[in-house]
């Protein structure tokens, strides 16, 4: 993890990303097009390789990224569609925009890639200063569950099996004190080959979230445990939250 910063994410997992996510729930694209406003527009926060960016504006929606990995943005770029959907290469956090939109979102825990609570705070400040009123700011994130590791706050387990020589295992440090996690991946591909995929995330309670939403002059709308609007329990692993900037 020697050097590791916000910028390493996208430079190491460019090439393999869409191998080890190939699918995106239908339900996400429906749920965020539902709420792009009319005419309806969006702007994604870590637009990546375009897993939702591409099948949404497929629905209609204009939709314009941020990015701070331009190998993550030449994924994009490869796919039909790609070269059309305009893109700023920077820090996500700062959403260094001059439009407001009627929909911000932040897919796949990806809030928890900011490795500071300050640095959370500023994202959904920035958010905020960049929502038409009414508009909203959809985030999807796990649920912490620091259970999952033992007494020596460590957990290595096996993640995925696709077949006998297709399988993926990590490696979790978990630091209780600054909530960080520390992980390595190991992607077994089809051809053979391994590859280490490190990955540094700084997670965040709901409350906490709901807290940084409200800093910025946000509420939260709905929470659900999912975009199929199935409910948030004591049960649930996840969380989509919709927050609003009032009228």
């Amino acid at each position: 993890m020697d050097g590791y910063d916000e910028k390493t994410y996208g430079q190491r997992w460019a090439p393999y990303y869409d191998e080890l996510y190939p699918e995106v729930d239908d339900a996400v694209i429906d749920l965020l097009a539902r709420h792009g406003g009319r005419p309806s527009r969006a702007l994604e926060l870590a637009i990546g390789t375009g897993r939702i960016a591409l099948p949404l504006r497929e629905k209609g929606v204009e939709v314009s990224g941020i990015d701070a990995s331009e190998e993550m943005v030449a994924q994009l770029r490869k796919k039909p569609g790609g070269e059309a959907i305009p893109v700023s290469i920077g820090d996500f956090a700062d959403v260094d925009v001059e439009e407001t939109f009627p929909l911000i979102y932040l897919a796949f825990n990806t809030i928890f890639g900011l490795l500071t609570q300050d640095r959370q705070v500023e994202c959904f400040q920035n958010v905020a200063d960049h929502l038409e009123p009414g508009g909203r700011f959809v985030i999807d994130c796990f649920v912490p569950d620091v259970k999952r590791f033992d007494q020596y706050h460590t957990r290595m387990g096996v993640s995925s099996i696709d077949s006998v020589d297709e399988h993926t295992y990590e490696m979790t440090i978990h630091d209780p004190v600054t909530q960080r996690l520390h992980t390595h991946v190991v992607k077994r591909l089809a051809d053979g080959e391994s590859v280490v995929l490190p990955v540094e995330t700084r997670f965040a309670w709901p409350s906490e979230l709901d807290l940084m939403a409200r800093l910025a002059g946000m509420r939260l709308e709905d929470r659900f445990g999912w975009y199929d609007l199935r409910p948030f329990n004591e049960r649930s692993s996840s969380h989509m939250s919709i927050y609003i900037k009032p009228d």
